[in-house]
């Protein structure tokens, strides 16, 4: 019975400890484990196509001397997003290389523009960190296979992913193009295949693309009028290419995940910044169905993984741990009961008896070893007689009952 009432209390500490482990992970999950998965994946790797229908300059026609424009040209940006060094616990480097297509023409003839996007954020904040902080940071835009890439000192805003735990506000926006930094504001609240996302929106332009980038040779060209479709003489007349843009972009609050992107672009050339005279690009450009799949499936993986470590496993664990400490404590006192009425009944004396002289008469340690168990009998019964009680009882107690006694045949018999 005592090594029961041991391995019981063992148990019972054992169960016990474990509970309060279990809650004591229940708050260190969400504080330790969330900060850490709020942070971008150094595994990223996207793809996204967007797809549109528009207006565009012909350049071979224009180096032939006529400024045509093809309208209702397929058009097709796609961008391809990885990591690169340097990139750590708390940064990385984005490498972005995205091209625009006119699919009406193949190869190189079909190819409106291509940039490669190189850049350092933070990976919680998703903004750019200054090279005064991280002296090995990257910021350059290449737009020439036959060059390497500018360098970009004044970047400030996001571009490729918004922050975790979005906010309904603005957000500063760098924009490729035009090599600034604008504020895209929250518009509302909407729902994409079912997932509840932020929508943002900026609307920037029209901007001097001869100023945002002076290396572009085409970003103001001097032709003749004629060229130009101004004039019918060879006057040479100068030409800015201006720049506008829509941007539209749907936003998972939770992981920051673009689940999708518009661009509304209009390009041309113009004497004047609000007065178009050549279209070269106008289209709007929506991401296609398949990316804004894969842009949900990288939220919803995300969000699944901040639910499993910020909520399911801290309330699996908070109540197995409270499970264990009452079934601890129940035990714990069970044991602990039963060893106390064990030990007052090995303490408290033998009842008095014939048995009890008897076993006296045996020897000491024999006796105490065959005594009766009398904590289970029902003592507070008390057998009656109906039978009429004598005034004295005699005490029966003190009979000699081990000896028989005998009859002395010698003796005469009593004289009445």
């Amino acid at each position: 019975m005592a090594e029961r009432s041991s391995s019981g209390r063992i148990l019972a500490m054992i169960l016990v400890g474990l509970g309060a482990f279990l809650l004591a992970i229940a708050i260190l999950i969400p504080t330790y484990t969330v900060g850490k998965l709020k942070k971008t994946p150094l595994d990223l790797e996207v793809t996204t196509v967007a797809e549109g229908t528009g207006d565009i300059l012909n350049s071979r026609a224009l180096l032939a001397g006529n400024a045509q424009v093809d309208t209702d040209v397929p058009i097709v940006a796609q961008r391809f997003v990885t990591v690169e060094d340097p990139a750590d616990s708390e940064i990385m480097t984005l490498q972005a290389g995205q091209t625009v297509r006119r699919l009406d023409m193949q190869g190189d003839t079909g190819l409106v523009s291509a940039t490669v996007d190189r850049l350092t954020i933070d990976r919680v904040s998703s903004m750019p960190v200054s090279k005064e902080e991280y002296p090995d940071r990257v910021s350059t835009i290449q737009t020439s296979a036959d060059s390497p890439g500018e360098e970009i000192d004044n970047r400030e805003g996001l571009q490729y992913k918004f922050p975790f735990d979005v906010k309904q506000e603005s957000y500063p926006y760098y924009d490729i193009n035009a090599r600034e930094t604008f504020p895209i504001d929250f518009i509302g609240e909407e729902e994409i295949n079912g997932m509840p996302v932020y929508h943002f929106q900026h609307e920037i332009g029209p901007i001097d693309l001869s100023e945002a980038d002076p290396s572009a040779p085409t970003y103001k060209l001097e032709l003749p009028a004629s060229t130009w479709g101004v004039g019918e003489g060879d006057e040479p007349v100068e030409m800015t290419r201006w720049y506008n843009n829509v941007r539209d972009l749907w936003v998972d609050p939770i992981t920051g995940v673009v689940v999708k992107g518009q661009e509304q672009q209009d390009q041309y050339y113009a004497r004047e910044a609000n007065t178009p005279e050549v279209t070269v690009l106008n289209v709007t450009l929506p991401f296609d169905e398949p990316t804004i799949e894969f842009q949900l499936e990288q939220a919803r993986d995300g969000q699944d993984q901040l639910s499993l470590f910020g909520r399911t496993l801290p309330i699996i664990a908070a109540v197995l741990g409270i499970i264990l400490l009452i079934v601890g404590f129940v035990l714990g006192l069970r044991g602990g009961g039963n060893g106390g009425r064990r030990a007052a009944a090995a303490g408290s004396p033998a009842p008095a008896g014939p048995a009890s002289a008897a076993a006296a008469g045996a020897g000491g340690a024999h006796a105490a070893d065959t005594q009766r168990d009398f904590t289970e009998d029902r003592t507070e019964v008390i057998p009656r007689s109906d039978l009429p009680q004598e005034p004295e009882q005699r005490d029966w107690t003190t009979d000699q009952t081990q000896e028989i006694p005998r009859t002395d045949l010698n003796k005469p018999p009593t004289q009445d």
